[in-house]
């Protein structure tokens, strides 16, 4: 408390160099909270052979929940109608998705839970992300020469595998809030491994698109490419060792997972590989524990947007990106003004400069929260804006501890999100992830292996000396951008929503939230609402959609512009008082199911 205290200050003690940078700017066109309402806005459908299928809003009374794979969806009302909790029915939904979308999650990574707890109205959330073996260095990924590697040589193998969290988590928050019985949880995914179940076309088109790497490890060729062969969509998929691993999860719980055949399977596979070995042992598996930590708030409008404190820096960066948009009228603006857009994105921009320097594993590195959530620091963010004639020239991050230096991470969009709300109006936003497509690629107990270690920065120094925050250390978790969010109001929630899309989550869950709470989009709406996103400097616009066509006026404002696939993933449930709304996305295979 005391180092929050300090950092305020330390926020408070650099306004004067903000409003000096600011005053430097170009006199504006316009104060953005000047300009009139936009035209009422219009719900694109997108167009034929986006990939992007049509969705429809789900309305249901009592309970509700959305996944990214309609199996999973499946596995999770099964057991909210048999009265299960929301724990039970994310813990079924969980282990389904770990079968039926394993390129994106799975029992072999780790997760961010936000939860309300209706009976004791208070909002919490569990730390399940992996963390990096004990005997991994800062090196980690520098070549003989002290260059960084390639991320494909970095990710496939053992190297980049971390201590996975999902099965202790399934386990620990069942223990607090479960109502179901522990084995009766898994029937769904057991049934499917054992019987099997039809390849999706996502993952066909995933296994098709990943082919090289999965053809490197055996078990990992046989499971995906039998025959040399890429699986089809629509294949009978079979998974018997799956099923085995399930079953004696039902029966013993997560502990075999960190200290039985489980883990030392995982550590066997890890370490054995000739070409690029990990340095895991089952010390690091007994040493492994999920975190409960407070949300990160961030209050707008009437609303408070609540998520992940660090090491994920989704629920920071985006309380940033809505306490710099709290200056502005966004609602009078509307979608189609492009003011909007560029408030949004340099809102993202001056964020994620704070993020890259600052916001690591904050057991290792002291993180700038209550600084970087300081309204006045974000008034003067603002202003940045405010006072900027088109696009920003210069991002600059806070002041807030000069000898770090920025350090990025490759953060790849293999991930899932779900939301779920149960009769008693308990509620989960889950994010989800082995992090790159099909993670490290070796499979164990059935499952595949995380690549988490890669979300690390490569570099451990900038060239100055100065040390990167989120760089590789023994038992550190590596930063995310995982965003589970839940939003209140009147101290009640009102929306559960997250997506996948690595670094780009942040983005994804800010525009849905945009469009929704001040664009007056339902849920559905909201989430398919093209993407437009910018992180770093580039705006990036959803290909194939009127995002696209943005791009010449984005550039005349001074952005670089890139026009691209942006697959979102992002599944949403608004809580209301005539029952609950559900959207998924259409860019993926979501479903949303309730009554």
């Amino acid at each position: 408390m005391q180092m929050k205290t300090l950092y305020s200050l330390l926020a408070t003690l650099t306004l004067a160099a903000y409003a000096q940078t600011a005053s430097a700017n170009p006199p504006p066109l316009d104060r953005p909270q000047a300009v009139p309402a936009a035209a009422a806005v219009e719900n694109h459908a997108p167009e034929q052979g986006t990939g992007i299928t049509e969705q429809k809003l789900v309305q249901a009374k009592e309970f509700m929940a959305a996944s990214a794979n309609p199996l999973a969806t499946e596995a999770g009302y099964e057991i909210l109608k048999r009265g299960g909790s929301a724990i039970d029915a994310m813990i079924a939904m969980q282990t389904t998705l770990s079968l039926t979308e394993p390129q994106s999650s799975g029992l072999g990574g780790g997760a961010f839970l936000v939860y309300w707890d209706n009976k004791k109205k208070k909002l919490t959330t569990f730390d399940a992300r992996e963390t990096a073996p004990k005997a991994a260095k800062p090196e980690l990924f520098l070549d003989e020469n002290g260059k960084p590697l390639e991320f494909i040589q970095a990710v496939v193998g053992g190297r980049s595998v971390g201590v996975p969290g999902v099965p202790k988590l399934l386990e620990d928050v069942h223990k607090r809030y479960g109502r179901l019985p522990w084995h009766t949880l898994f029937d769904k995914p057991i049934e499917l491994a054992q019987n099997g179940f039809p390849v999706s076309a996502r993952m066909a088109r995933s296994i098709e698109q990943n082919r090289e790497q999965l053809q490197r490890y055996p078990a990992t060729a046989a499971y995906f490419m039998p025959e040399g062969k890429p699986l089809k969509e629509g294949t009978l998929l079979k998974n018997p060792e799956f099923a085995a691993t399930v079953k004696l999860l039902a029966k013993q719980g997560s502990s075999p997972f960190y200290r039985g055949i489980p883990a030392f399977n995982i550590v066997k596979t890890v370490i054995g590989m000739s070409d690029n070995p990990g340095r895991i042992s089952i010390e690091d598996f007994k040493n492994y524990q999920v975190i409960e930590r407070a949300p990160v708030c961030m209050p707008y409008r009437e609303y408070e947007i609540c998520g992940m404190d660090a090491p994920s820096s989704g629920g920071i960066t985006l309380g940033q990106i809505f306490g710099i948009l709290q200056n502005f009228n966004m609602r009078a603006l509307g979608a189609d003004n492009i003011l909007s857009w560029r408030l949004l994105g340099d809102a993202s921009r001056l964020a994620f400069a704070d993020r890259n320097h600052y916001i690591a594993d904050p057991e290792f590195t002291d993180v700038p929260v209550s600084a970087m959530l300081h309204p006045a620091y974000l008034k003067l963010r603002a202003d940045l804006i405010a006072d900027h004639y088109g696009a920003l020239k210069d991002v600059m991050p806070g002041g807030f501890a000069r000898t770090q230096a920025k350090g990025e991470a490759v953060e790849l969009p293999s991930t899932s999100h779900l939301v779920i709300v149960d009769k008693d109006g308990n509620v989960v936003s889950m994010t989800t992830s082995i992090e790159n497509a099909f993670g490290s690629t070796l499979m164990a107990n059935g499952y595949l292996l995380n690549n988490e270690l890669t979300d690390f920065s490569f570099k451990p120094v900038d060239e100055e000396g100065r040390p990167v925050a989120n760089s590789v250390a023994g038992g550190k978790r590596p930063r995310s951008s995982m965003a589970p969010t839940i939003v209140l109001k009147n101290g009640e929630p009102y929306l559960a929503v997250g997506s996948p899309g690595g670094s780009r989550i942040i983005g994804y869950v800010a525009k849905t939230l945009t469009a929704h709470l001040d664009w007056g989009m339902d849920i559905q709406q909201a989430i398919d609402l093209p993407n437009m996103l910018n992180r770093t400097g580039t705006y990036e616009l959803e290909q194939n959609t009127p995002a696209a066509d943005k791009a010449p006026i984005l550039e005349r404002l001074g952005y670089k512009v890139q026009v691209r696939d942006l697959n979102s993933g992002t599944q949403g449930i608004v809580i209301g008082a005539d029952g609950l709304q559900g959207g998924a996305d259409p860019r993926r295979e979501g479903k949303v199911m309730g009554d």
